[in-house]
């Protein structure tokens, strides 16, 4: 595993090299909010936090890009949808809903989960075991369902 801030450094440096645009602008921003946590936290993200900055920036372009389509703005669309193309290329391979589903499953009966109000214990292990190859979103949604119809 590269740390952080070489691989970013290193994309960037490609994205320069290649003059990829879209590519440079997205690293830049990941480098700019990596830092932030960094100030913030006092130290170095590790792997997790890192990923969940990553997801916070799709989750963005998510909510960009619904916002454009109430407005029609299909320029706003395309460059998000790009953008977000980029950004999961810094993420672990995604896994499937129903290996989710499974993971999910498997944690609530070890927990003894038996409704919505079990939610947070269930999430907190299943966040651990996903290490960023599921967004909290989806896990959550994810759990939801599962615990309503327990």
């Amino acid at each position: 595993f590269m740390d952080t801030n070489t691989l970013l450094h290193k994309q960037l440096h490609e994205a320069l090299k290649n003059n990829d645009v879209m590519r440079k602008s997205v690293i830049r921003l990941l480098m700019s909010s990596t830092k932030l946590a960094e100030v913030t936290k006092g130290s170095e993200l590790n792997q997790m936090e890192f990923l969940g900055i990553v997801q916070k920036e799709i989750k963005t372009r998510h909510d960009t890009i619904a916002d454009a389509q109430k407005a029609n703005r299909p320029a706003m669309i395309e460059s998000s949808k790009a953008e977000i193309l980029i950004l999961e290329e810094f993420l672990p391979k995604q896994i499937s809903e129903q290996e989710l589903k499974s993971l999910a499953q498997a944690i609530i009966k070890e927990t003894d989960a038996r409704s919505p109000k079990d939610m947070g214990r269930v999430m907190q292990l299943l966040i651990l075991k996903l290490e960023g190859r599921a967004s909290n979103q989806e896990a959550s949604r994810v759990v939801k369902e599962l615990l309503q119809t327990n």
